[in-house]
């Protein structure tokens, strides 16, 4: 499925200036049909899912409870 640069914009939730922006420098590939550029939608599938398994183990590291401190039992 291919999406307009405004559609993307709408999908990723990131202004179209960036992506136009991202275009310019050939960082997202599209195809040009003459009067705008037209965005394969599966090539950000593999970014969104490594997003999400980032967030996941952010979220896991911070939910860690914070283990004891040894010396503080300690008495000298």
């Amino acid at each position: 499925m291919y999406l307009t640069v405004k559609e993307t914009a709408e999908y990723l939730t990131m202004p179209e200036s960036y992506i136009e922006s991202l275009i310019i420098q050939n960082k997202i590939r599209t195809v040009h049909d003459g009067e705008q550029h037209l965005i394969f939608k599966e090539q950000f599938n593999m970014h969104l899912e490594q997003m999400e398994k980032y967030k996941k183990q952010l979220a896991d590291y911070y939910n860690e409870p914070i283990p004891e401190d040894i010396d503080v039992k300690d008495e000298d």
